[in-house]
């Protein structure tokens, strides 16, 4: 670890208790006045900071915490969102965009909004995954899935105005993140990188939805780069043919926008192809993937920006939340951006310049040893591009610390960031048995689990001054929900086994839990009216446990448990009914008059790519976004299955499958029908690698959809 005008021995977390500045943090009423306190944005206000200044509920009354009303979702599946609270209502969205406001006292349903993309836009449809609506004005804003953006009415749920914000000619676009508002503006990336598409945000009038600017995060091809700085720039950082292979480098989550400066700070996503010499042979940093952007607000032009992993080629993004601070320092308060992206280090970045101030590690490392302060770059490790075949790295693809938002407290200066510990092989050999393995554009990756503490989670108290760790919490697994810290000295979080806790900010103390009935990926937030503090969260467990289901999985069932918003306060008295607990048996079925081919068997493990976003690697599910085929009585009869395949279940999430030959449809019911039976103890391996890499490579290699978090 490096630091440089940081006089940590001066300081202390207690001297840290007031320097967040009114800026950072905008000034909330004491909850005990009657007014509402709101929560505008995604991380609460514009800084991002997921803090809420309301202390009514605090550590010591928390165990006094109860339901005060749910709200069952049953058209929902995965819920990533962190809802907004304004004037007394509730505005969430669920996986496919259908937005929903809420009376915030009584959680009564006030309207619903369903955009219905999957009418509109079948050919970019994949699993829901939607993280959230931005607010401003009265009006309520949201990106569907094929970049549509809707500015729908406040008070009725009428749409405003619609607009694209994803162009024709990038298919493999598609748009997951919460949108965000600027001053009479609002702003939305997209997601695909994973496929090679082109990076870029879109920024509308909020009024009239009249287009205003767009800014690339990767350069397109020289003709068209011309004239523009920032592309030409960016272009001298890549080789061969990008703009026919792929960029990647979308921003599908973390943008921070800076009132003061008329800035907007952007977290530009991984490169893709992974392969970082399929995409640019022979060198080049990659400009501007893994990368944090500054843009003018009003015109979207680049201001400045610091890449955290030049060259990527392990899926790492710098999309996480993006926190606006202010520490004192050594020279006096500096005005900051906290940043923990997926690579596992944790970033403190001077507001103006971009310039990194200081770094420190989060979980373990093995791809750099160190961030050079001088020239801002890692001091990378040597082979750690699959140089020399099938190499191990630390974090893996999912990284240390993902989309679940991290918050930061201004009354105790710490950092409480979802942090996960996980390895990653990769390799470009396509010969490979496991059913745990995906196959990315010619890259095969794989989860490890291999040192102490992998397949785990934490909840990390971070000093961002210190850059060292305060305290931390252990789980029992990854894929953990974001955080919400309080101005009541508390930090909640969800968990995948289901609890919500509450902690003691200060000391990371265990104070109150809640039995949720289903695993928590969404970050909680608080809000008051008349005075009364509520703490709500959305239950909805999925996201990109099916890539990584057999580490992922923690004995979810799908449509077993409901989803839901939970609220709660002091005293409340409401209880949910019972649902089916976890359960990690397989309940496979099988007809065993079935006589399988193990040619089909082969092919249908290499086809299997195609499925395993939804079903999980080697159709083994972690309960969502799709059912475990396993599992499913649809599947046992080939005629019922070809049906399924072809004619889709749109509204339900499954896109049709129509250009599969029935030979193809016969190999991936083989594969299901075959990972069945091995569930039941029937038979044992049921593919070579070299079947299984020759299926692979006739296999679709851009489906289109992005690999969403």
């Amino acid at each position: 670890m490096r630091r440089v005008c940081l006089n940590v021995l001066a300081l202390s977390a207690a001297a840290l208790l007031a320097v967040g500045c009114a800026k950072d943090h905008p000034k909330q009423p004491d909850a005990g006045v009657g007014a509402d306190v709101n929560w505008t944005a995604p991380g609460g206000s514009a800084d991002e900071a997921a803090y809420s200044r309301l202390t009514e509920i605090k550590a010591g009354n928390v165990d006094k915490l109860g339901l005060a009303w749910s709200l069952d979702l049953p058209e929902e599946v995965t819920l990533e969102a962190t809802p907004l609270s304004v004037d007394g209502v509730i505005y969430f969205s669920g996986g496919y965009a259908k937005v929903y406001a809420v009376d915030a006292v009584t959680g009564k349903l006030r309207w619903k909004f369903d955009p219905e993309t999957w009418k509109r836009s079948p050919d970019r449809f994949t699993f829901g995954a939607n993280r959230g609506v931005a607010y401003e004005d009265g009006r309520v804003f949201v990106a569907e899935m094929d970049g549509r953006v809707d500015a729908l009415d406040a008070k009725t749920g009428k749409v405003l105005w619609s607009a694209d914000s994803i162009p024709a000619e990038y298919p493999y676009n598609n748009s997951t993140g919460a949108p965000r508002t600027m001053n009479g503006k609002v702003i939305i990336g997209n997601a695909g990188a994973d496929f090679g598409g082109r990076g870029f945000v879109t920024a509308f009038d909020s009024k009239t939805g009249k287009f205003l600017w767009r800014f690339f995060t990767a350069p397109g091809s020289p003709e068209a780069n011309k004239g523009d700085p920032a592309m030409e720039a960016a272009a001298k950082t890549w080789r061969g043919e990008w703009w026919k292979t792929g960029t990647g480098g979308t921003v599908w989550n973390g943008m921070t926008f800076d009132a003061e400066a008329n800035r907007v700070y952007i977290g530009v996503g991984n490169a893709g192809p992974y392969d970082s010499e399929k995409r640019s042979p022979g060198g080049g940093d990659n400009l501007y993937t893994s990368s944090v952007v500054a843009l003018d607000a009003n015109t979207g032009k680049y201001v400045w920006h610091y890449q955290e992993n030049p060259r990527d080629s392990w899926d790492y993004k710098a999309t996480p939340n993006i926190v606006m601070a202010t520490l004192k320092l050594a020279d006096g308060p500096r005005k900051v951006l906290l940043h923990a992206p997926t690579n596992g280090f944790f970033y403190v970045l001077d507001r103006a310049t971009g310039k990194p101030l200081s770094a420190g590690k989060t979980t373990v490392i093995n791809w750099a040893t160190d961030i050079d302060l001088k020239t801002g770059r890692p001091i990378e490790n040597p082979n750690i591009r699959y140089e020399q075949g099938l190499t191990e790295i630390w974090p893996g693809t999912v990284g240390g610390h993902n989309w679940q938002a991290m918050s930061y407290s201004p009354q105790t200066g710490l950092v409480y960031i979802p942090i996960q510990q996980v390895g990653g092989s990769f390799a470009r050999d396509l010969a490979s048995d496991s059913d745990a393995a995906f196959n990315v554009m010619g890259l095969i990756i794989e989860p490890v689990i291999k040192k102490p503490g992998d397949g785990k989670g934490k909840l990390v108290a971070w000093d961002p001054v210190a850059q060292k760790e305060a305290w931390s919490v252990q789980h029992d697994h990854l894929w953990n929900g974001g955080t919400l810290a309080t101005a009541g000295g508390l930090v909640f979080q969800g968990t995948a086994d289901g609890l919500f806790h509450a902690y003691d900010a200060k000391t990371g103390k265990a104070l109150w839990d809640y039995n949720a009935g289903l695993g928590i990926i969404a970050a909680p937030m608080s809000y008051s009216v008349n005075g009364k503090q509520y703490v709500s969260v959305l239950v909805g467990w999925g996201g990109t446990v099916a890539a990584m289901s057999k580490v992922m999985d923690v004995g979810w069932k799908y449509g077993a448990q409901p989803r839901r918003l939970l609220t709660f306060a002091l005293d409340g008295k409401a209880t949910l009914p019972p649902s089916p607990p976890r359960d990690m048996t397989v309940h496979a079925l099988d007809d065993p008059k079935l006589v399988l081919k193990p040619a089909d068997v082969a092919a249908g493990h290499g086809l299997s790519i195609m499925c395993a976003a939804c079903h999980g690697a080697g159709f083994h599910s972690a309960g969502a976004p799709g059912p475990d085929l396993r599992e499913s009585g649809a599947t046992l009869d080939l005629a019922t299955f070809t049906q399924v395949v072809r004619e889709g279940r749109m509204e339900r999430g499954m896109p049709s499958f129509q250009t599969l030959t029935d030979a193809q449809i016969r190999q991936l019911h083989a594969y299901i029908r075959a990972r069945a039976r091995e569930a039941l103890g029937k038979t044992g391996p049921t593919t070579t690698g070299a079947n299984a890499a020759a299926a692979a490579a006739q296999a679709p290699t851009k489906p289109k959809g992005p690999m969403t978090y």
